[in-house]
This record gives C-alpha cells, structure tokens and sequence, in this order.
C-alpha cells in the first residue's frame, strides 16, 4: 500500500497589497512616536508656552485639564519652567469679601510687567516663569490634582515638582492684595527679579488731552463768576446742606461701616425670609443701627440751632416758650432712644443720677 502523498505546509506569502499596508501602518506608527517624542520635548513645552504667552493681552495663559496635564503631570522633571498659577472662580466673583477680580487684575499685571521688564530672556534654556490661570467650573478636575478646595489661591510649581500637591501655596488668609506684595513673593520665591510694576494711568493721553480743552474752555467763565460771586461757594444753602451731610456723616458712624465693610441688614438665621436691621450684642452694628441713630442726633442738632439762632427773633414770648417746650419733648424723646438701644445691644443701664440730698 502506498503512503499517501502528504506534502510539507507551504509558507503563506504575502500579497501586495498586504506589504503596502503593513508599511504604511509602520510609518504611521513611526509618525506618532515620533509626534509624542516632540510633543514632550522640554524646548518644544517652552516655546509653545511662550507662543501662547504672546497671545493672550496680559500675558497670563489660561490652562484646562488638558494643557495642565501637558505642560505638567505628563512632563519629566526638572523642567525649564516654572508656572505661577492663579485659581479662579468666575462664578464667586460677585462675593466681594473674596476680592477675586481684584486680585486677578493685579495677577495679571504682574505678569504683563515681568514680560515688559524681561524683554531678553527668551532663550528656552533659560529656566522660565509664566503666569497661568485656571478656572473652577472648565477644570475642575485640576482644583481635584492641586487640591485647591478654595479661592482665591496661588500655587508655584517648580521646575522639581512632581505632584502637584506638593506646589508651593499661598495660604488663603496671606494671598497678597496688590501687584507689588505679589511680585515680592515671587522674586523671594523662585529669586527672579519681576522688576517695577508698570500700572496704567488714570487717565488716557486723550482724556487728558480733552479734559484740557474742556477747561480752556471753562476757566474764563470761571473766573467771571468768581468775581462776581456767583458760584455755588458764595450760596449758604450749600455750606448748610454740606454741614448738615458732615455731622450726619460723623454721628453716624458711616467711615466705620465703609472701612470695615458692615453690611446694612442680614438675613434673619432663624427665618431667611426676614431680616435683621438691628443686631443684638455689643460685637456687630450693622448700618441700619449706625443711621437710625445719626438720623436721631441730627434732629437734636437740628433742634438745637433751630432754637439758638431762628427762635429768639420771634417776638411771640408765647410762641416762643410753646415751640421751645415742643423741642425739648422731641430732644428727651430722641436722647431716650439712642440709651434705649445703647442698653440694649451693651446690657449696661444708662440711668440718671440725683444727689444724695434730693432724696
């Protein structure tokens, strides 16, 4: 019996449309090795940085999650830069207390000084600093990597940093409040020099070239009324009315509520839908307290010079001691309010005192 005639496996060979694609795969392949080697290139970050640094007007770059995990976490260290970086949130901006777009203003001019003041260095190996920012609700996930949990907030990741948490970071109490406090943090911090902060002027070249010409304009016609006493100085309904403001002002403790920011009226804890104008306790006045009573010494004051220089020319003596007696009721009434709310907010009794023989 013959063996069956088994012959060996052939080798399969390639077509060539099959060799076409595996080497168009290979170079695609290759492109993109050689795409993601570029894209991490210390010099290539560097420029990039400086490209985006050119487009944006104040010279602060605005990061995402994205260009965060670009420019940082997917960089080896050390790195030929260091980020300055602003935490923001757009959507707290109306919370005044936080001074956000304030202190992102002088963020930003900080950052459009040291570029005016460093016009030279731009070689890429030189170890950089760019000023960044980075919004809350675009990238949330970078306030997550940083662990930023409040604003404002100022981070400097160095050229060393390997997790972000690691950044140097200024405390919330101790952010600085004005472009200069800033440019100091930053020389002591990384020992580059910011140089002057170059603020923009209050006014333009224009304005003040038309403010010039308004009061060319205006000086002659000036002058005319000064002369001939017409101007609002020469009225006495004027310095009545601005005396009357000053005391008002004074008595009622509005500088303090302007410097220290006191609110008008709170919400009532208790019920939000109502709200409190006078607040219990010696520690808080809230505005509303601070006028009520300047509006009650001021109709003392009122009084007062009502009575020592209109009421002794009425001739009246009837009238006189009728309108006198009326102003003193209204004087006590007043005067009794302001101890009133002084006792209460203090708890000290105010009371008045007899002699010993009166008794």
């Amino acid at each position: 019996m013959k063996p069956n005639n088994c012959s060996p496996p052939r080798k399969m060979a390639l077509s060539p449309n099959t060799t076409t694609c595996l080497l168009l795969l290979a170079t695609l392949l290759s492109f993109f090795v050689s795409l993601t080697t570029s894209a991490s290139d210390p010099e290539e970050l560097v420029n990039e940085l400086l490209s985006l640094q050119s487009q944006s007007k104040t010279g602060v770059i605005h990061l995402d999650d994205n260009s965060i995990s670009r420019f940082l976490t997917s960089t080896k260290t050390p790195r030929p830069y260091s980020l300055l970086i602003f935490f923001d949130a757009t959507h707290l901006h109306d919370k005044h207390e936080l001074r956000l777009q304030y202190l992102h203003d002088e963020f930003s001019l900080v950052a459009s000084s040291f570029i005016l003041n460093n016009p030279d260095k731009s070689s890429a190996s030189y170890a950089k600093l760019f000023f960044c920012d980075v919004e809350f609700k675009e990238s949330e996930s970078s306030f997550s990597l940083f662990g930023v949990d409040a604003v404002p907030n100022i981070r400097l990741v160095g050229p060393n940093v390997k997790n972000p948490k690691d950044s140097d970071e200024v405390e919330q109490g101790d952010v600085p409040g004005t472009a200069e406090l800033m440019s100091d943090f930053v020389e002591s911090s990384i020992k580059v020099s910011v140089g002057p902060i170059h603020r923009p002027p209050f006014l333009s070249t224009k304005q003040l070239g038309l403010l010039f010409v308004v009061f060319s304009i205006w000086t002659p016609f000036m002058v005319k009324k000064v002369l001939t006493g017409q101007t609002l100085l020469h009225d006495p309904k004027i310095w009545l009315g601005g005396a009357l403001f000053v005391y008002f002002f004074s008595v009622s403790g509005s500088m303090h509520n302007i410097i220290r920011k006191i609110p008008m009226f709170l919400a009532d804890p208790n019920d939000p839908s109502n709200l409190v104008f006078f607040y219990p306790g010696a520690a808080m006045q809230l505005g509303t307290e601070g006028f009520a009573i300047g509006f009650l010494y001021t109709i003392v004051g009122l009084l007062l010079a009502f009575m020592t220089h209109a009421l002794v020319t009425v001739k009246n003596v009837a009238a006189q001691r009728l309108i006198m007696v009326g102003s003193l009721v209204v004087s006590f009434w007043a005067v009794n309010k302001v101890i009133y709310l002084d006792n209460w907010k203090t708890g000290y009794g105010v009371h008045a005192f007899w002699p010993s023989s009166w008794k």
